[in-house]
């Protein structure tokens, strides 16, 4: 929830790696000693990397994980920047400027983003996984809402993202007690789209985000905003939506190339554009 100082003696970019191949950009969180628990500089330079993503045309998808026994352990609370007392204000305006902006980055990037959950993913790096338009977890992953361990409020979009994902009781149930969830209990509960074992989560990430660079990104963007905004919207709101991002998309190269392709039956090939 609070700001913490920089890792000393370690670069931000040694500790969230990123790497750009087959028009996929891959962000790993690189903390393992602390379970890739979040400094202010690691989320900073998340949030550029999604916000590069969304601008840059060679990239079509985007891959979100970390390395060691954790994917995110949330933000790092363990300096004496969490435990001084706030004034009036700070705490609010932390969250504003930190943890929902980097789940925002998430849930606005304009390209689609899947997490690759590799370990614990707990507190905000739960949240930061849950926000992704695909969650891919291994079977060592665990996802557990933290924060009433810690006398907390959940926060970074927690209370926003989990009731919409599995409805208030259930959202309620894990945010209430903070027990860890195992990742075949998260699929049943719909929070993950498929588990893998854990030797095969880099593949399986991999296959699924060049699949999804390989489709029509601008509908895939647009297919996002509508689903996201959907569930906050009434169904007059929803259906003139839904008709302005037709009218936007059919103006795109691979709208016109897809209709083409079914016309001449043959596969589409898409461009991004």
């Amino acid at each position: 929830m609070s700001d913490s100082p920089r890792v000393p003696g370690s670069s931000v970019d040694s500790l969230v790696q990123h790497a750009t191949d087959n028009q996929v950009c891959r962000i790993t969180l690189n903390r393992p000693e602390a379970l890739n628990a979040l400094t202010p500089d690691q989320r900073e330079r998340i949030i550029d990397l999604l916000a590069g993503a969304s601008e840059d045309a060679e990239v079509r998808a985007v891959v979100l994980t970390g390395t060691g026994r954790g994917f995110c352990a949330g933000a790092d609370l363990r300096t004496g920047a969490a435990l001084r007392k706030p004034a009036a204000g700070d705490v609010a305006r932390t969250l504003r400027l930190g943890a929902q902006r980097l789940v925002a980055a998430v849930l606005d990037c304009e390209k689609p983003v899947i997490a690759a959950v590799n370990g614990t993913a707990a507190g905000l790096g739960a949240h930061l996984a849950l926000a992704c338009d695909l969650v891919l977890a291994a079977e060592s992953a665990r996802f557990i809402e933290v924060f009433v361990r810690r006398g907390l409020v959940p926060d970074g979009g927690g209370a926003y993202l989990l009731p919409r994902l599995i409805g208030p009781q259930r959202a309620k149930e894990l945010m209430f007690f903070g027990d860890a969830l195992s990742a075949a209990d998260a699929e049943r509960l719909g929070l993950v789209n498929r588990v893998v074992p854990d030797g095969e989560l880099a593949k399986t990430a991999r296959e699924w985000a060049e699949r999804l660079a390989g489709g029509p990104t601008r509908a895939l963007a647009l297919t996002k905003q509508l689903v996201n905004a959907s569930l906050d919207s009434d169904r007059a709101t929803a259906f003139a939506a839904e008709a302005a991002a037709q009218e936007i998309n059919m103006t795109t190269q691979d709208a016109r190339e897809g209709v083409a392709s079914f016309v001449e039956r043959r596969s589409p090939r898409y461009e991004g554009r």
